[in-house]
């Protein structure tokens, strides 16, 4: 089975990630030497610093105005930007970690933070942030957010944004067939059925097939299961009999209700096929506003949270916590945290989300007119904290998690799309990977 080709690795990163731990927990002893590249040093808070964005190509020009700023407000601090695309920033990491190179500053997301703590890369903030104005500026659930993917009760990553789960749908597909707005999910399967003529190349949604598929079908399931915890004690809970039942219907639509193109859609293909063509629905986030605004019009579409169950309780997953670390091996920490500090600050966290279209991480950001102004921001904002919306953590503190999620079972994802899988069975082999990966986990716990 694949789960065999990746243990000795997942062992690997779950030792290292247990000395990381546990050096953090006997607290300033640490003279942060080991995988991470060196202490490095907190410099004269001057000169040059490094900035990996980890979204490079698709932010590029809101973190240059931003970098603009921060150089005029202090000019002894240069920063030099490189970009690096989100499909391969892992891999940039994990290869700079190990052979050297790595930035002052860099992206850091929930999705990948266990990892790269793991290999004790990342400095602990809790000591700077409690020292910084934005002690008091930072949404709470998104710190918690961080501390949780990181494994532990440190921060090893500041809080930028919040992505959340977002059903966009073509207000005038709907009121032409006389559809009220898939706000549950049974209006949801009734407005993907009335949609589609696929003799007219019509379809009432797209399912995303390729790169990317295991998070939205998670979403998907538990959405509709009402399972509110991803773990049942150390078992997962992602192949409870529910679960299978709702995976089993949400798959169903695909060639029925969706394109056949769609199994090997990623984010790009799928939202380009979407703009320019007569579907009805398609679930992405808050990032691809622009390109329907672009598209369509303002008139022609509208972006609501993921559907609710019938009672109007809302669960979904959790979405990725975008972020920036502080590299232990930086020699220049003074300068690099001033700029986390800079970008996380009011005017800088507003305006990169503004662009996104993403919930600010700074609060006093996302009580700007513009986020009151995006419907679909404003909404993601109210599910995120709303006291219906049930929250499944996903476990992206195990080092393996991008692994299992990806690599390991998208392919088997695009099986069940094709009929060649069961549902159940492709559940339970996601299960039987995720519980082993928690047991060596915990086991690294002591």
């Amino acid at each position: 089975m694949k789960i065999s080709n990746h243990r000795s690795r997942r062992a690997a990163l779950a030792v290292a990630l247990g000395s990381v731990l546990a050096l953090t927990a006997t607290a300033c002893g640490d003279d942060g030497s080991g995988a991470g590249g060196g202490k490095g040093d907190e410099g004269s808070g001057k000169g040059t610093i490094t900035f990996w964005d980890n979204n490079g190509g698709v932010r590029t020009d809101v973190w240059k105005q931003i970098i603009a700023d921060f150089e005029k407000k202090y000019p002894d601090i240069k920063v030099e930007y490189v970009g690096v695309p989100a499909a391969s920033v892992q891999s940039k990491y994990d290869t700079a970690i190990q052979g050297g190179g790595l930035p002052d500053v860099g992206g850091v997301g929930t999705a990948m933070l266990a990892e790269i703590a793991a290999q004790n890369a990342l400095e602990p903030l809790d000591g700077r942030i409690a020292k910084s104005p934005l002690n008091q500026q930072l949404n709470q659930k998104f710190l918690e957010s961080v501390k949780a993917a990181g494994g532990s009760d440190t921060t090893y990553t500041v809080p930028t944004s919040a992505n959340n789960g977002t059903l966009w749908y073509r207000t005038d597909l709907f009121k032409a067939a006389g559809l009220d707005a898939p706000e549950t999910w049974s209006k949801f399967y009734e407005a993907a059925g009335k949609l589609s003529d696929k003799g007219r190349n019509k379809f009432g949604y797209t399912i995303r097939g390729g790169e990317g598929s295991i998070a939205q079908a998670l979403d998907a399931m538990y959405g509709q299961s009402g399972i509110t915890s991803f773990w049942n004690g150390d078992t997962t809970t992602v192949n409870d009999p529910k679960n299978v039942a709702a995976l089993a219907k949400y798959a169903g639509l695909y060639k029925k209700d969706t394109p056949a193109a769609d199994v090997n859609n990623d984010f790009t293909k799928m939202v380009a096929q979407w703009d320019s063509g007569t579907i009805g629905m398609l679930s992405h986030n808050l990032g691809s506003y622009q390109n329907h605004l672009d598209a369509l019009g303002a008139d022609k579409f509208r972006g609501i949270p993921n559907p609710t169950l019938d009672d109007g309780t809302r669960v979904q997953v959790s979405n990725p916590v975008d972020g920036l670390g502080l590299f232990k091996s930086s020699k220049n920490k003074a300068a690099a945290w001033t700029f986390i500090e800079f970008a996380a600050s009011h005017e800088s966290n507003s305006k990169w989300n503004e662009t996104a279209g993403q919930v600010p991480a700074n609060t006093e950001a996302a009580g700007d007119d513009w986020v009151q102004k995006s419907e679909a921001t404003k909404l993601a904002a109210e599910a995120l904290n709303g006291s219906s919306t049930k929250i499944v953590q996903l476990p992206y503190y195990l080092p393996d998690w991008n692994t299992i999620s990806k690599a390991d079972n998208e392919p088997n994802f695009q099986k069940v799309l094709l009929g060649k899988m069961t549902p159940k069975a492709f559940l339970d082999t996601l299960a039987e990977q995720l519980n082993t990966a928690q047991a060596e986990w915990k086991q690294q716990q002591g």
